[in-house]
């Protein structure tokens, strides 16, 4: 098949267009390149695909119309995966108008592209953070998700409703994956992982929001990776016991459809921290604040749905994606650690 995905040169999709590459597919990346941070690593992500004879990439804006259009009437997908957005809770709190134009706009010129060239499955990113202020645990799909803490949260509720219209107005399958805490080899500066890591190396405290009392369903970069390609293969399809009168908000009687894809247990940050702690052999310092806005205080994925339809299960374990990205990270920023 040819694939877009956006976001290609980001931390998911660049991991997702080598896993597609290696399945056969013809993939066009996009990928604006900005600098949120480092764009240093995104370059070193794109290296690891950037050569592969079925791979093209265009450095561009998915909030571009007039460039997003040619590059759909040009190409001619049969699927897209939509990964492309400005993430991070707390930047979208300095930051609006990032999220306003990357995840609301850009997503609508990704719908109209799909639609104008009949797109046979659009793939998009959501997020766990749509849950807000839910507090019923493990989060399910079947949840109501009306009530995000934050704006990024609500670009990505925002983004489901987009879909579904399309979905329903146009016959556009869609399917909507809210990820739940990604971690692994090449992931962002800005995610608390990175962070951690080099605070204790360098014998800084690290900040522990809620006083280390969030819990996180971490989800290690391969189980994202399986999930998406499992769904890729499958549009959404028309859900022919759905009922208006008791609507189930996962599903549609238009081809619409939304998935948690997590590790399905969560895990306390302190204990997290543990586990970072024993692999680089070194013990942090903590410095225990209260939570921060727009964070929410646990995430765990109810993934029954994602299990019933594709056979997902997370394999990987904290401990073993923990070793892999340590065992990156110290390569990559070559780090001696002479403690």
């Amino acid at each position: 098949m040819k694939i877009l995905v956006t976001g290609s040169a980001g931390f998911i999709g660049s991991a997702l267009s080598i896993e597609l590459l290696k399945l056969g597919n013809k993939v066009v990346g996009v990928d604006n390149h900005n600098d949120y941070y480092d764009p240093a690593l995104k370059e070193s992500r794109l290296e690891r695909h950037l050569d592969h004879p079925n791979y093209t990439h265009f450095r561009m804006n998915i909030d571009d119309q007039k460039s997003i259009e040619i590059l759909f009437k040009d190409q001619k997908f049969d699927i897209v995966v939509n990964l492309a957005a400005q993430a991070g809770v707390r930047y979208s709190i300095e930051n609006p108008h990032a999220y306003i134009s990357s995840n609301l706009v850009g997503f609508g010129n990704i719908l109209e592209g799909c639609r104008n060239t009949k797109v046979k499955h659009l793939i998009y990113a959501s997020s766990s953070s749509v849950y807000g202020l839910n507090t019923k645990q493990p989060f399910s799909t079947k949840d109501c998700t009306n009530h995000p803490v934050s704006l990024y949260a609500a670009t990505k509720k925002a983004n489901e409703l987009m879909a579904h219209t399309y979905s329903h107005l146009y016959r556009l399958p869609t399917t909507g994956l809210r990820f739940f805490t990604v971690y692994g080899p090449y992931d962002r500066p800005d995610m608390a992982l990175q962070k951690f890591t080099t605070a204790i190396i360098s014998g800084d405290p690290i900040k522990l929001f809620n006083y280390g009392k969030h819990k996180r369903d971490f989800t290690y970069i391969d189980d994202i990776i399986e999930g998406i390609i499992r769904v890729i293969g499958q549009p959404a399809t028309i859900n022919e016991n759905w009922d208006g009168g008791n609507p189930d908000p996962s599903s549609s009687s238009s081809p619409y459809k939304l998935y948690n894809i997590g590790n399905n247990n969560p895990l306390e940050l302190m204990d997290y921290i543990q586990v970072l702690e024993s692999e680089l052999g070194k013990i942090a310092k903590k410095e225990l604040l209260p939570i921060q806005p727009g964070d929410v205080p646990e995430t765990f994925a109810n993934i029954d749905d994602l299990t019933l339809d594709f056979n997902y299960k997370p394999r990987v374990k904290i401990e073993d994606g923990m070793k892999n990205f340590v065992d990156w990270y110290i390569k990559y920023y070559k780090i001696k650690l002479d403690f």
